[in-house]
């Protein structure tokens, strides 16, 4: 359950995004998850909100992801994380990351100022009073800008099932690739705003660090409305111990109207 929000952000990946197609989010966009352990325990909730703010002068995207453990789950592990990303409005490229992060009494607090003309981050840990200058990959993502750059390309008359697409991201100290797999077309219960509908999706397996956290490469499955809006319906993840699933509970602010599927 520390991981409640790091899983749910971690998750959206496609292919760089072309010019025609139209953005799949605007500000005021927010989004609402509950959080559930083992198919049945309530473990938390997070949120995802989008705002246009002004970063040194220049017009930005500021994305703010908050997770947090509920009711008994908080009894037994606090968690308390807040990450934060400033991003260019056409480009997609993050300029700043901040991750604030209390997992039990495990904490950080990091701010990250990316310089994407010479490639390089800089990592400014307030817990340990340290900065570091680390280089990084070209076109380089940061947890959370990557899923709005990304979630801006999905194709769907594109994509192809068993179709692999890579990205890069910038986490912390460290440079990652990321994968996701396509695996097809789904047709979901969802419960949201209050109502129980049927939404078409698409179906995407991340690939993730098999260890302490998952059981294996492939422990994560995506469902992401095939409509212009690309947002993450489903999550489930299996756990080293357990699994969690993450639904999306309540929305509002979309680009897009959100389409149901009616019963004939």
């Amino acid at each position: 359950m520390k991981y409640i929000l790091t899983i749910l952000i971690f998750l959206v990946g496609l292919k760089a995004p072309s010019p025609e197609q139209q953005p799949a989010f605007q500000s005021g966009e927010w989004f609402k998850f509950r959080m559930s352990y083992s198919g049945w325990f309530k473990a938390g909730e997070a949120t995802l909100k989008v705002d246009e703010k002004k970063l040194n002068g220049k017009s930005v995207y500021h994305v703010v992801g908050k997770g947090k453990t509920t009711g008994l789950a908080n009894a037994f592990f606090k968690v308390r994380d807040r990450y934060e990303s400033y991003f260019d409005k056409e480009t997609g490229a993050p300029y700043k990351f901040i991750r604030k992060i209390d997992e039990g009494g495990h904490t950080k607090d990091i701010e990250i100022d990316f310089n994407h003309k010479e490639q390089k981050a800089i990592v400014n840990n307030k817990k340990h009073k340290e900065i570091k200058t680390i280089a990084t990959e070209k076109d380089v993502q940061d947890m959370v800008s990557m899923y709005y750059y990304l979630r801006n390309s999905i194709d769907i008359s594109d994509l192809k099932i068993g179709d692999e697409i890579r990205t890069n991201m910038f986490f912390d100290e460290e440079n990652y690739g990321f994968k996701l797999k396509y695996l097809g077309k789904e047709t979901i219960k969802v419960d949201v705003n209050g109502s129980t509908v049927k939404v078409k999706t698409l179906k995407f397996r991340p690939y993730v660090m098999a260890g302490r956290v998952f059981k294996e490469e492939e422990s994560l499955t995506l469902w992401v409305s095939a409509d212009k809006n690309k947002i993450p319906l489903r999550i489930k993840a299996d756990l080293a111990v357990g699994s969690l699933r993450a639904d999306l509970e309540e929305f509002k602010g979309l680009k897009h109207s959100f389409p149901i599927v009616f019963d004939n």
